[in-house]
């Protein structure tokens, strides 16, 4: 009498507990009366249960670790220097604060001279931008371009020249500012 899966009654809900009944059911059947086919499904059924179980065994409804309180670091704590406050800086003066004059040898000509003044020593400014009562002259030649910076010396006076900035025309780099003054003077 050959006896397989078929002949062994299977519960209606077939749980992890019923496999294993079933499989231990299989196990109590004489090996030369089981076919082939009942034996590798009892080998699968058996590393299934198996492996159920393994994985069930490993979870878990808590945590699996307690926190570990932390130790005091003992690393030296860095040391923290304390800078003195500076002096406050003034504060802002009330009313007209007259620009800063360039005393630069060589310009003298050109530092406390009137736009009018620049323009008929260096001729007609390629560029002239006005903030308040600042203004800003721009000449350039071939060799060089001269800005020209000029403010009031006095509140509501005409602003004159207090400032000069000199770069070649070609890069940018700064050049001397009395020999660019020259030279564009002399075109």
């Amino acid at each position: 009498m050959r006896l397989g899966l078929a002949a062994l009654p299977l519960p209606a809900k077939h749980g992890m507990r019923e496999y294993v009944d079933l499989n231990v059911q299989l196990r109590e059947m004489p090996q030369e009366a089981m076919p082939a086919a009942t034996k590798f499904h009892l080998h699968c059924r058996s590393a299934f249960a198996l492996l159920a179980l393994a994985i069930g065994g490993c979870v878990s409804s808590g945590p699996v670790w307690a926190p570990v309180p932390q130790a005091a670091s003992t690393r030296p704590q860095p040391q923290v220097t304390q800078i003195p406050p500076t002096a406050p800086p003034p504060p802002p003066t009330k009313g007209f604060r007259p620009a800063p004059v360039m005393n630069v040898p060589g310009l003298e000509g050109v530092i406390g001279s009137p736009a009018e003044g620049l323009i008929r020593k260096f001729g007609s400014a390629q560029l002239d931008a006005r903030e308040g009562d600042a203004r800003k002259l721009q000449f350039s030649g071939s060799a060089c371009v001269l800005d020209v910076y000029l403010y009031p010396p006095q509140a509501g006076a005409t602003p004159v020249a207090t400032h000069v900035e000199a770069r070649r025309a070609t890069d940018g780099a700064a050049v001397d500012r009395a020999a660019c003054a020259r030279a564009l003077s002399g075109r």
